[in-house]
């Protein structure tokens, strides 16, 4: 997923050279450790420099954010992290505010201004789970059943947030996307 990530916003943003990935170690996958060796792995092949930004209040956010738009060539990756769907609104703005180009691993951030969105659809997982919630109500023991990844995933690219940043998306990276928000 990151390796993704870091993908797309080199793709949108091809000036970027460093990138951040920010989440807050105490409500993180892992602590955040669950996403950061892949992310590195993908900075290296792709030749950006990285830097973890660990963050656990709305000032630390505003620093963490302030700080990647004073450096040319930065962006931002946003962990799958609920702490950071919380804070969805100022990062958004935060991010708007300081020129800073951001993937976000939800849909919500880039339909409400956020860049760009890649992760799993929602929607289809919740779709799957009715089936595992059938077989529970039947009397199956949860434990028993196998765990199941995402199959489908969405990338949501916001070109007014991009013409702002000035930037020119490819057609086709929008021709790749699942929505382009006007």
């Amino acid at each position: 997923m990151t390796g993704k990530w870091l993908e797309f916003l080199i793709q949108i943003a091809p000036s970027v050279k460093r990138v951040t990935i920010m989440f807050n170690p105490d409500t993180a996958a892992g602590r955040g450790s669950y996403y950061l060796p892949s992310f590195e792995a993908a900075a290296r092949l792709l030749k950006v420099e990285t830097i973890t930004a660990p963050v656990r209040s709305a000032a630390e956010i505003e620093s963490g954010i302030t700080s990647v738009g004073r450096e040319a060539g930065s962006g931002l990756v946003l962990m799958a992290d609920p702490f950071l769907v919380v804070h969805r609104d100022t990062i958004i703005s935060l991010t708007a505010r300081n020129n800073v180009p951001a993937i976000y691993f939800l849909t919500v951030f880039a339909r409400n201004g956020g860049l760009l969105s890649y992760g799993p659809d929602n929607a289809a997982m919740f779709h799957r789970a009715a089936s595992y919630v059938d077989r529970i109500l039947r009397g199956e023991n949860p434990a028993g059943l196998p765990v199941q990844v995402p199959t489908k995933y969405e990338l949501v690219i916001n070109l007014n947030t991009a013409k702002a940043l000035g930037l020119a998306v490819p057609t086709s990276m929008q021709q790749l996307a699942d929505e382009v928000v006007e």
